[in-house]
């Protein structure tokens, strides 16, 4: 059984979008807790399998004991194996493209924090054997030699992390998504780790290729929230992720 988030009137707990499937035995993401997503798993294990879909109304007040003010409708369908293919499809049509360069210590600690968010990632290196073999369901594991050729093909709209283990292939990646930009104007944030003096030496080098001083105001650098600065892989991680978050263009509505 899918449940979605179908309205919102006034305040709820989770936007229009947001969905939890429920299995016999589990239910996987969530569209706000409380009572009113109790109800709704209450609601869905009582629908006869088959039945068709169902639009049910919740005022968010104290028959709910949710003092949210607002009134949510859920969707409730039924969903099986043959709809797999329409709903990863569907459920996959919001989530923001996220181009990852680079799979060293940095790159595995934030990779299992993406895989957690509303993102379509591909985590791209031009080494063999680097990726692990367990990866979360929306990453994409992609080998590319040159690494940089891959950005040619990036989905439009792409947020990319530049993080790979040679500054020289940072380089021609920056380099690389800074043409994209030039001519599609489709690569709304561009990121690469490092430090102020590594950024400041890659100015020079992209200034002498051509590249102007608006355009390398494009680039975020160094990445991640100033404040955080610890130098953990796990602490950069979480760092990076949270910035990242900052420049997403819509509200999430949940992992397929």
């Amino acid at each position: 059984m899918l449940v979605t988030v179908h309205a919102v009137q006034g305040s709820g707990p989770r936007e229009v979008g947001a969905w939890m499937a429920l299995t016999p035995g589990e239910f996987i993401n969530t569209i706000g807790g409380g009572h009113l997503e109790f109800q709704a798993i209450d609601e869905a294990r009582r629908k006869p399998p088959g039945t068709g879909a169902d639009l049910r109304r919740y005022p968010l007040g104290p028959s709910l004991g949710q003092c949210c003010g607002g009134v949510v409708h859920l969707q409730f369908e039924w969903v099986t194996l043959d709809d797999a293919a329409a709903l990863q499809a569907r459920l996959c049509a919001s989530l923001t493209p996220v181009a990852l360069f680079g799979g060293g210590h940095v790159g595995q600690a934030l990779v299992h924090l993406l895989g957690t968010l509303p993102l379509a990632v591909r985590w791209i290196d031009s080494r063999d054997g680097i990726f692990p073999n367990d990866v979360p369901l929306n990453v994409h594991c992609e080998h590319s030699d040159p690494v940089q050729a891959a950005v040619a093909d990036l989905a439009p709209g792409s947020h990319v992390l530049i993080m790979s283990f040679s500054h020289a292939e940072d380089l021609d990646v920056v380099a690389a998504c800074l043409t994209r930009r030039r001519t599609a104007g489709d690569l709304p944030y561009i990121g690469l780790i490092g430090s102020k003096s590594k950024w400041a030496t890659f100015r020079h080098r992209l200034e002498a290729r051509g590249f102007s001083e608006a355009e390398l105001a494009g680039v975020t650098s160094p990445i991640g929230l100033a404040g955080i600065t610890g130098k953990q892989p796990e602490v950069i991680a979480v760092s990076v992720a949270a910035q990242l978050l900052l420049t997403l263009p819509t509200p999430v509505t949940g992992k397929p």
